[in-house]
């Protein structure tokens, strides 16, 4: 019986000496860049190091939540401007007894409720079509009152401005009471809006705002918004708004403390974010060295050269263990569906037959004693 347990310790010496292992929950690091690195390979791997940071800083944007983007606030004008479908309200005042425009003994007209046309302009008795899109609602009550002297010397001209369509915003979701409203000025800014609309719903897990304005849309976190001033941009009419869960994710998997799927906890995520949500490296099974992050581009996104990717399919390696490799994680975006792969270190194997032969051992120390 003993010679049967040495031949089993031989076996296992056997593949300890030849770099075989028994199953591994998680892959090691050369058998992923060694494939990588081939004559024909099927993936891009990239080494990231801080040296490779600016290059890697100009690569595509991935992931379901693609984008053009945030932008920083400025400062607009207090008044608003007339746009096309805003509604004009004119009263004019004369006090001429046989005044053009209004009866005997009244002093004002009340000129029914005009809309500004697509081509920008009102139409008024006895002056014609005026052009009022682009002003601002004095200027176009000037200009109102010049036309009305033509035909009225001493009149008055009262203008008020209802906004329209291209002068209000729509808030779509996320909030407590959805609807337009209307900008009063051209420095309304966008948590003002979303406070008008009853505030953001509470029960969103991490709301994200998304603004849509001329085709093109921009999405970032509110609480990034709620922290830094200069994220609380300016509304223009026709922009449509909202409010809901960032959904954005990453995939932790191998040698980490959790495996599962994991939402961002911020607008901008790092390498070094993603390993402290994934619970940080297995301090028994990780590799230190062999920190992977795998994303897949689209091929409209390839480019030849620096600019880009040269493959669909990149693996980020990332040694952990030098200040290069955590000062590059640091600065390293992880993507919406990106994977977060930590390797297994290869102690871990070896430890694993090492135990196995221990085990073998100690059983068959137990068996000579039954036999004795």
């Amino acid at each position: 019986m003993l010679s049967v347990f040495r031949g089993i310790i031989a076996v296992c010496l056997v593949l300890l000496a030849a770099g075989c292992t028994l199953p591994r929950s998680a892959a090691l690091q050369n058998q992923i860049i060694s494939e990588g690195t081939s004559q024909t390979p099927s993936f891009q791997v990239v080494e990231v190091t801080r040296a490779a940071m600016p290059m890697l800083a100009r690569w595509p944007y991935t992931g379901d939540d693609a984008r053009h983007g945030w932008f920083r606030a400025d400062r607009g004008p207090d008044s608003s401007l007339i746009r096309t479908g805003d509604r004009i309200d004119i009263v004019v005042w004369d006090n001429q007894d046989n005044s053009l425009i209004s009866d005997i003994g009244d002093k004002q007209t009340q000129i029914p409720p005009l809309t500004v046309s697509a081509t920008g302009t009102v139409y008024l008795p006895y002056v014609g079509e005026v052009v009022v899109r682009g002003l601002t609602p004095e200027a176009a009550r000037e200009r109102v009152q010049q036309k009305m002297e033509m035909v009225v010397p001493a009149a008055q001209v009262q203008l008020g401005v209802t906004p329209g369509r291209n002068n209000s915003v729509d808030v779509v979701s996320g909030v407590g009471n959805p609807g337009r409203f209307a900008l009063q000025d051209r420095n309304t800014r966008i948590l003002s809006v979303l406070a008008q609309a009853g505030g953001v719903d509470t029960s969103l897990r991490q709301p994200r705002i998304r603004l849509q304005r001329d085709g093109r849309a921009y999405s970032t976190r509110l609480d990034a918004v709620l922290s830094d001033p200069s994220l609380n941009v300016r509304v223009q009419g026709g922009d449509q708004i909202a409010v809901v869960e960032d959904m954005r994710s990453f995939t932790a998997i191998g040698a980490s403390q959790n495996q599962r799927l994991i939402h961002f906890e911020k607008e901008r995520m790092s390498a070094l974010d993603a390993v402290s949500a994934a619970g940080g490296l297995s301090a028994r099974r990780a590799d230190p060295k062999g920190v992977l992050i795998l994303r897949e581009y689209q091929p409209r996104q390839l480019r030849k050269g620096p600019e880009g990717p040269d493959m669909q399919q990149v693996v980020f390696a990332i040694d952990l263990t030098s200040a290069d490799g955590l000062f590059a994680a640091r600065q390293l975006q992880v993507h919406p569906g990106d994977t977060l792969l930590t390797t297994e270190s290869p102690i871990t194997s070896a430890q694993t037959i090492l135990g196995l032969i221990g085990s073998v051992v100690g059983i068959g120390a137990r068996v000579d004693n039954i036999g004795e």
